[in-house]
């Protein structure tokens, strides 16, 4: 199997802070790898490096072998990667529907089959698409971003913090549309704090401590790794 995005030597800075310190990762295409770590280990940092919203002091960023490092944020969407970023980021003040076709601002086809196609995944949307996205609850607004990443017809998905703040039985659902978008062809690269569900679901998982790549190995294999037990599932030994 080819790997989608294969990520070098990915230093980035704040300042005279080092966020993330030299890490080396892979995506091979048509799974689901996470990134788990505590806040302010630098999950969200190497995202927004791939989507081109950080520019990283050094590193080489390849998504389906091209150089992605110092593209703008649009290209990088144009190429096939979109980010559903922390904290969900809808338009409050726009609709469902008009969120979504801002999902699909770089494209000049036809919208009809993916709106669709995310309405087929999230019925409540379908529901509530001339609703303004702000009344929405947060599990809805969850959906909704990642419908919207979705219109743009990504072959890579960053997911940050899907389940943050979200009910468990809403946190279930979320990671069932997860496992569903995968199975049907898109990559998907995780970032959440649930390690045991993002473990449960991920054919690799990275752990990332302090700007650095700790430990990495199959989901399974970190699910029942004793260390990550009690650092991450709350589990001692």
């Amino acid at each position: 199997m080819s790997n989608i995005l294969e990520i070098k030597n990915l230093v980035v800075s704040y300042g005279g802070i080092e966020a993330v310190k030299g890490i080396d990762m892979i995506v091979p295409e048509g799974e689901i790898v996470t990134l788990i770590g505590a806040n302010g280990a630098g999950k969200s940092t190497t995202l927004k490096s791939i989507a081109g919203l950080v520019k990283p002091r050094q590193a080489s960023i390849q998504f389906k072998g091209q150089e992605i490092v110092g593209k703008t944020p649009d290209f990088i969407v144009s190429q096939g990667i979109t980010l559903v970023p922390e904290g969900r980021r809808v338009f409050p003040n726009l609709t469902v529907m008009e969120n979504l076709r801002i999902g699909a601002y770089l494209r000049k086809d036809n919208l009809k089959d993916d709106l669709e196609y995310v309405f087929s995944l999230f019925p409540r949307l379908k529901e509530r698409e001339w609703q303004m996205a702000g009344t929405l609850s947060g599990g809805e607004q969850q959906m909704l971003a990642v419908g919207r990443a979705l219109m743009s017809r990504p072959k890579l998905i960053m997911m940050d913090e899907p389940s943050l703040g979200l009910a468990p039985l809403v946190v279930k659902d979320i990671f069932t549309i997860i496992q569903t978008i995968n199975e049907q062809g898109i990559t998907v690269l995780l970032i959440e704090q649930n390690a045991n569900m993002a473990l449960k679901v991920a054919h690799k998982a990275y752990v990332i401590e302090t700007g650095k790549i700790t430990m990495e190995g199959t989901g399974a294999e970190l699910l029942a790794n004793e260390e990550i037990k009690e650092a991450y599932l709350g589990k001692t030994k």
